[in-house]
C-alpha cells in the first residue's frame, strides 16, 4: 500500500473539537488582535515591536527614491539590534528591533489567513489587506524586501547570509503569501514572494558570478518548496535543493564570508550552530540553534520527499531520532540550554535551567509533520502530539494575552530572579518580546492545526491527532465528507467515532488509516466489520468500500502512567513523571503549598491509585489528577550538615495539572520531575 502521503488543503477541513476550537478561537478573538496591536507599539508595558514603524519607513523611502537627486543610505556598522533613544518617539525614517523584525508581521498576515479559513470576517480580512499593501509599497522596485537593510544601506546586502537574516524573512514572508491566497484567493502576496524569490535565484546559487552561499537562520527551504508546490516554477524547488545540498560543504561559506564569532573561542565545531559543521547527508546527531535545526531538517524532509533522494530521507531519520531519543524533554520541548538557544550533549536534560523555547516544539512539530508525510510512523506522530500539547500549548496563557519564550520542567521563583544562571527562565508570562518570534509562531501553528491532524493520498485518509472534525477527501473525483468525533470526556479513554456522507449508494473505495497512539494501552474497533485491516508502523489502515452513513467507532484506552527517564538523564534519577493521554502533568504550589522539593509519591503508590478530579483554572475546565504522596518535613534547626538519620514525612495527597496551564494563577513554584 502506498504510504506517502500529502498535506490536505485547509479548506477541506473543519476543526470542531471542543479543546482545539476553542484554542482556535482564542486565537482569533484574543491572539491575532493583541499582537496586531503589538505590531503597532500600542501595548502599554510590552517591548515595543517596531514592524509596522519599519515598514511604514520603507514605504516612505520607496517614494522619496523617486524625487530628483536622492541619494540611498549606506550601509555602516548597524547593530544586531536598534532601539531609539526615545522608544516613545522613535525617528520617523530609522530602522528599529532586531534585524528579522519583519518576519513579526508576515507571521501575523500566516494567522490571520488560516484564522480566515476557519472563520470569515470581513473586518479583519481588511485590515490584514491593508498591512499586505503596505509590504507591497515598501518592496523594492527590482524586487527586494528586508527593512533592514532598505533602511540602512543596500550596499551590504546578502554580505552576512550567516548571521543577518534577508532569507529568514524571506521564508515567513513566503509561508504567509502561500496562506493567504489559500485564504483569500488573492495574488497580491505571492506576487510579493515571487518577485524577491526570483532577485534571490539571480543573486544566489551555483551559477559562476553568484554567492555560493545558504541561510544562516533556515525556513527559506521549507518555504520555496511550499511556493513551488503553489506556482510549479522548478527554479524554487532547485534554490531550496541548492541551500540543502551546499550548506557545511567546504570550502564553508560562512567561512569565507566573514571572521568567526569572538564566543566560538575553543568551540569544536564553530559552524555546528548553524547546522553548518558538516554536508547535511552526513550530519547524525542535533546541534546548535534548535529552532534553525528544526526548520533545516524540515526541509530536508521536503526534498527527500520531492526528490526520492535516499541519501538525504536516511539523514532525517538519524537526526529524527537523535532529537527524540536523546535530546527532548518529555514536554516535546528542545534545546536545553540558554548559551546559543541550543542543543548540547545527548541526555543533557536539565530541569531548572531548560530552555526549550516555544519556536523549537513548533519546528518539532513541522519536522515530524513532514516526516510523516513519506514515511508513516507512530514515533513521528507521537513526537508532534507530544510537542504540541505540552511544549507549544504552555507558551501561551490561557487568556491569549501574555506568552512564554522558554519552557522550563521546574521553577522556584527566587533562584530565577537572584540566580543570573536562571534568569532567561520567566516565572510568569510576558506581555510581548523584543524578539517575538513565538507569540505570532504559535498563532499560525494553532490556526493551521488541520495540515497536522489529517494527510492524505489518492486513497487513503491518515488521521495523526485524534480532534473532532469534518474532513472532505476527493476519491475518485467523488467527494466524501468523514465527520470524526474525538471525546475524551471519560478519564479511562477515548472515544473515536467516524461517520461517512457522501458515499452515494454504491459506495466509495478508499482506505482510513488510524494513529494507534503510544500513550494507548489497549484498543477495540466496532462496526469494521468486512474491512481489510491490518496494522502497520502503529496505525491501524481499514480499507473497505464506503458506503453512506457508514460508521466505525475506535476505542483507545487512557491509563494513567508513570514514567522514568533514561538513567542517562541525571536530573531525573529517582524521579518520576505523570502522563494522561497526550498531557504531561506537574505539581503547582497554587495546589501543592510551597517547597515542591520536599514532596514525593507514596511508598509503593502507582497509577493505579491515581484519582481524577475536575477543576477550574483561568475559568477553563481541566481534570487535575490526585495521588497519594509524602511531605517531608524541613529541618532548619541542625545545621547546614548534618548526620544522616531516618527523615519525617506526613502523608499529603499530591495534586497534578496539565502542564501547559500552570502560571495562569499568579507567580509560584513548578516541578514536572516527582521524587519516589
Amino acid at each position: 500500500m502506498e504510504k506517502e502521503n500529502r498535506v490536505m488543503d485547509l479548506n477541506q477541513i473543519r476543526i470542531t473539537d471542543p479543546f482545539w476550537k476553542e484554542e482556535q478561537e482564542l486565537v482569533r478573538r484574543e491572539v491575532i488582535p493583541y499582537q496586531w496591536e503589538a505590531l503597532n507599539d500600542r501595548i502599554p508595558g510590552a517591548a515595543p515591536s517596531f514592524a509596522m514603524h519599519n515598514f511604514r519607513a520603507a514605504r516612505a523611502l520607496r517614494l522619496k527614491a523617486r524625487e530628483p537627486g536622492f541619494v540611498p543610505p549606506v550601509f555602516t556598522d548597524v547593530p544586531f539590534e536598534v532601539l531609539p533613544e526615545d522608544p516613545a518617539r522613535p525617528e520617523e525614517g530609522k530602522f528599529y528591533g532586531f534585524l528579522f523584525q519583519d518576519t513579526d508581521l508576515y507571521k501575523w498576515i500566516e494567522a490571520v489567513a488560516y484564522s480566515l479559513i476557519n472563520h470569515p470576517d470581513h473586518a479583519l480580512q481588511e485590515t490584514a489587506s491593508e498591512a499586505v499593501h503596505l509590504i507591497e509599497e515598501a518592496q523594492a522596485e527590482d524586487g527586494y524586501l528586508d527593512t533592514y537593510y532598505i533602511l540602512n544601506g543596500r550596499n551590504r546586502e546578502f554580505t552576512n547570509l550567516r548571521d543577518h537574516h534577508e532569507l529568514y524573512c524571506f521564508g515567513h514572508l513566503t509561508e504567509a503569501a502561500v496562506a493567504w491566497r489559500r485564504a483569500t484567493g488573492k495574488n497580491d502576496l505571492i506576487r510579493v514572494a515571487e518577485r524577491f524569490a526570483d532577485y534571490i535565484t539571480r543573486h544566489i546559487g551555483a551559477e559562476e558570478g553568484k554567492k555560493h552561499g545558504y541561510p544562516g537562520h533556515e525556513i527559506a527551504e521549507m518555504a520555496l518548496v511550499r511556493l513551488f508546490g503553489e506556482t510549479g516554477k522548478r527554479a524554487y524547488l532547485d534554490l531550496a535543493r541548492y541551500f540543502i545540498d551546499e550548506r557545511g560543504r567546504e570550502p564553508n561559506y560562512f567561512a569565507l564570508e566573514g571572521q568567526p564569532r569572538p564566543d566560538w573561542q575553543g568551540v569544536e565545531e564553530p559552524y555546528s550552530y548553524y547546522q553548518a559543521h558538516k554536508p547535511v547527508r552526513e550530519q547524525d546527531e542535533a546541534k546548535g540553534h534548535a529552532v534553525r535545526a528544526m526548520y533545516l531538517y524540515s526541509g530536508m524532509a521536503d526534498i527527500a520527499r520531492l526528490t526520492d533522494d535516499e541519501s538525504l530521507k536516511n539523514a532525517c531519520r538519524k537526526l529524527f531520532r537523535s532529537v527524540s531519543r536523546e535530546k527532548m524533554y518529555i514536554t516535546g520541548g528542545v534545546g536545553s540550554t540558554n548559551h546559543g538557544e541550543a542543543f548540547t550533549f545527548p541526555f543533557d536534560l536539565p530541569n531548572d535551567m531548560a530552555y526549550a523555547e516555544t519556536c523549537a516544539a513548533i519546528g518539532l512539530c513541522f519536522f515530524a509533520r513532514r516526516m510523516l508525510e513519506w514515511d508513516v510512523r507512530g514515533e513521528y506522530a507521537d513526537v508532534m502530539e507530544r510537542a504540541l500539547y505540552n511544549g507549544v500549548l504552555s507558551g501561551i496563557a490561557l487568556d491569549g494575552k501574555s506568552f512564554f519564550y522558554v519552557n522550563p520542567l521546574e521553577v522556584f521563583p527566587e533562584a530565577n530572579h537572584r540566580d543570573l544562571r536562571k534568569t532567561h527562565v520567566k516565572t510568569v508570562r510576558q506581555k510581548w518580546f523584543g524578539c517575538a518570534c513565538c507569540p505570532p509562531n504559535i498563532a499560525r501553528l494553532i490556526g493551521s492545526l488541520g495540515s497536522y491532524a489529517f494527510t492524505e493520498n489518492e486513497d487513503t485518509l491518515f488521521v495523526h491527532l485524534y480532534m473532532s472534525a469534518s474532513v472532505t477527501k476527493t476519491v475518485d473525483g467523488k467527494p466524501c465528507r468523514i465527520r470524526m468525533t474525538a471525546d475524551s470526556s471519560d478519564p479511562s479513554g477515548w472515544t473515536v467515532r467516524l461517520t461517512v456522507d457522501g458515499a452515494g449508494d454504491e459506495g466509495t473505495d478508499f482506505t482510513l488509516a488510524l494513529r494507534l497512539p503510544a500513550w494507548c494501552g489497549e484498543w477495540r474497533l466496532d462496526g469494521a466489520d468486512g474491512a481489510e485491516q491490518f496494522v502497520s508502523d502503529s496505525y491501524l489502515y481499514l480499507r473497505r468500500r464506503w458506503r453512506e452513513k457508514d460508521e466505525v467507532t475506535l476505542f483507545l484506552s487512557s491509563p494513567v502512567r508513570f514514567l522514568r527517564a533514561d538513567s542517562r538523564v541525571r536530573e531525573n534519577t529517582g524521579r518520576i513523571a505523570v502522563m494522561h493521554g497526550p498531557l504531561v502533568y506537574c505539581l503547582e504550589e497554587a495546589d501543592n503549598g510551597k517547597d515542591l522539593n520536599l514532596l514525593s509519591l507514596a511508598d509503593g503508590a502507582g497509577p493505579g491509585d491515581v484519582r481524577f478530579e475536575e477543576m477550574d483554572i483561568a475559568g477553563r475546565k481541566t481534570v487535575a489528577l490526585l495521588a497519594p504522596g509524602r511531605r517531608e518535613t524541613p529541618v532548619n534547626d541542625r545545621g547546614l550538615y548534618f548526620d544522616a538519620d531516618e527523615s519525617e514525612s506526613s502523608p499529603v495527597t499530591l495534586r497534578l495539572i496539565p502542564y501547559f496551564m500552570w502560571a495562569n494563577r499568579g507567580e509560584n513554584e513548578m516541578q514536572v520531575w516527582i521524587r519516589r
